[in-house]
This record gives C-alpha cells, structure tokens and sequence, in this order.
C-alpha cells in the first residue's frame, strides 16, 4: 500500500512539469539572430544612408528632341518678265510677280564730252533710271524711283526721309564752289588740247616758268 502512494506521487510530480521539444539547430540560429550585435546594426543603417546620398534618385531629364515642324513656303509665281537689250548699251526690262511687286528699269550711254586722254574719244556714262512698287503688310503702296547716273545714285519716295531744305545762303556758296571745279576742269582740258605733249607728262611735272594764277 505504501508503494502505491508513493508511485502516484512521483507520477503526479512528473505530469506537473512542462513539456519541452528537443533542441534543435533552428534554435540555435534563432538566438544568433536575437544576439546581433548593437555596432552592427548602427553599420548596417549607415551603410543604407551612405548609399542612398551616393545613388540619388535619377529624374529623367526632358528630351531635348522635338519633332521638327515641317516649314511651309508660299510659291509665288512671276507672272510678267519683259527685256529688250540694244547694240548701243541701251535696254528695258521689267517683271511683275504674284504678290503685286511691279519693276521697270531703262537704261543707255550718255556721252559726257571729249575724252582728254584719247583723240577724237568722247566719255560716255551709263544711266540707269526705274522704278519699283510693292504693297506693305499694312496693306499700303509704296512706290520708289531712281536714277543712277554720273552724279551718283538718288532716289525718291513718300515713304523715304528728306532732308531739311538748304538756306539761300549755304546753296549759293556751293554753287560758287561747283563752279570753281568746273572751271579748274575746263581750263585743264583746255591747255591739254593746246599743248598735246602734256598728256604724257606725270603730275608733279614743272618746267620752270612762270605762270600767273586765273581769276575766276
């Protein structure tokens, strides 16, 4: 009877403990992960926050590339062209397009007097003289003339800036310097016509006589 009371007893002290499973290799790891030391981690977030200042992120740029608009040109036609050239430099010619620019151009040999360098030579000039008109994009005319001759290039229009008129004053002192000019220029014609050698003659050529000045 004592037996019995004894072996329930230690029966019963053996199903109040616990019951554990084996231990196992997943334990062991399990702790090991547990255990991680404190600087590594630190490490480890330090590692990630270095490489996140190193690798930005990348935005992608707008492509520069833009499809190129195909560039459209209004044709405009010449619908008149007219030319008629002489044996003697002289000519006309005119043309008129689409978009209403209207030319006309003349132009021929103007003879300007004897040639002093050659004999029995006559100077000849060409002049050039016409006229252009086209339509503003304020839809206004403007019409243009000119003239190219021996005197130089002039041209005229209502659209073009003139000058402030001249004083009687101040043109009449140029008329007088003009004339001097000429008169310099005929009397050197002159003296070459009576005296031929001196066409050959340089500039600074001085014979050594004496001769008095002429007043105008």
């Amino acid at each position: 009877m004592k037996f019995l009371i004894v072996a329930a007893l230690v029966f019963g002290a053996c199903s109040a403990e616990p019951q554990r499973r084996p231990h196992s290799y997943y334990d062991n790891q399990a702790e090991q992960d547990t255990n991680v030391p404190q600087n590594y981690q630190d490490n480890s977030d330090q590692y990630q926050q270095n490489s996140v200042q190193q690798n930005p992120p990348q935005h992608q740029e707008k492509s520069q590339y833009e499809p190129r608009v195909k560039e459209t040109i209004k044709f405009i036609p010449i619908i008149r062209f007219d030319k008629e050239q002489g044996e003697a430099g002289n000519y006309k010619a005119a043309y008129e397009t689409g978009n209403n620019i209207i030319a006309e151009e003349e132009g021929y040999l103007k003879e300007l007097g004897p040639d002093p360098d050659q004999q029995g030579q006559v100077i000849k000039s060409q002049v050039q003289q016409g006229h252009f008109t086209y339509t503003s994009p304020e839809g206004v005319v403007i019409e243009t003339k000119y003239t190219a001759d021996e005197n130089g290039f002039h041209v005229e229009g209502d659209h073009l800036p003139t000058p402030p008129p001249v004083s009687a004053e101040v043109q009449k002192g140029l008329d007088l310097i003009f004339a001097g000019i000429r008169a310099q220029q005929e009397a050197l014609e002159q003296r070459l016509k009576d005296h031929p050698e001196e066409r050959d003659r340089p500039e600074n050529y001085d014979d050594g006589q004496y001769r008095p000045a002429q007043q105008e």
